[in-house]
């Protein structure tokens, strides 16, 4: 188990984080600071607590409308998981040819 410092709203916060999984934190961790200029400023600024609250509140309604009204067609991101999980396939058939 790994430890990783995130970085949100202007505060540090260090959590436990599963090996490997520390790119992905990373990633949510951008898309939390994309976010927190707007949950500082309705939060007054004034603890971090409650502009972490303010956080939340945004997240929740951007899932909100996304699960309300969930795009069409194949999300980008799942074709290019779909695409690694094949090339890993073949790769791991063609590996399999060569021993045989």
């Amino acid at each position: 188990m790994a430890e990783i410092t995130l970085s949100v709203a202007g505060r540090s916060y260090t959590i436990a984080a599963r090996d490997g999984d520390e790119p992905h934190l990373r990633h949510l961790e951008s898309l939390l600071e994309d976010h927190a200029a707007t949950a500082q400023r309705a939060s007054g600024g004034l603890s971090a607590e409650k502009t972490l609250v303010y956080l939340a509140l945004i997240l929740a309604d951007l899932l909100d409308e996304a699960q309300r009204h969930p795009p069409t067609g194949v999300s980008p991101v799942l074709l290019d998981r779909i695409a690694d999980r094949l090339e890993a396939v073949a790769a791991a058939l063609e590996e399999d040819d060569e021993d045989a």
